[in-house]
């Protein structure tokens, strides 16, 4: 699933982009919002009917939100990103509401370059 790609490897830019950060409240905020996003992406996909999924679905897209505040030019791409992964994650939403996506997706592993 795309949107999964893209939000793990999302995740994994975030914890590289806060390394420095010394305002460990923040830091670790953002970091449970980031994890948060493929995390519960999957754990919606596991799941035995649309409905949770889609609930899944949009507990990521809040988690998206969240990443938001971090301001910065220098977090510019990170929130182009997370602002796609919210995106594409209220088309899943609106695709599950219409009954067009199939009942269970696969989330296959992806390997970082």
């Amino acid at each position: 699933m795309d949107v999964w790609k893209l939000a793990k490897m999302l995740a994994l830019d975030v914890y590289r982009a806060l390394r420095q950060c010394r305002d460990f409240s923040l830091r670790d905020q953002i970091h449970r919002a980031a994890v948060s996003i493929p995390c519960n992406i999957a754990e919606g996909a596991e799941r035995n009917s649309q409905a949770e999924f889609k609930n899944f679905l949009g507990i990521a897209k809040g988690s998206a939100g969240e990443l938001e505040v971090l301001g910065p030019e220098a977090f510019d791409r990170l929130i182009e990103i997370s602002v796609r992964v919210s995106q594409m994650l209220g088309g899943l939403i609106r695709s599950i509401e219409k009954g067009a996506l199939p009942s269970r997706p696969k989330v296959v592993p992806v390997k970082r370059p």
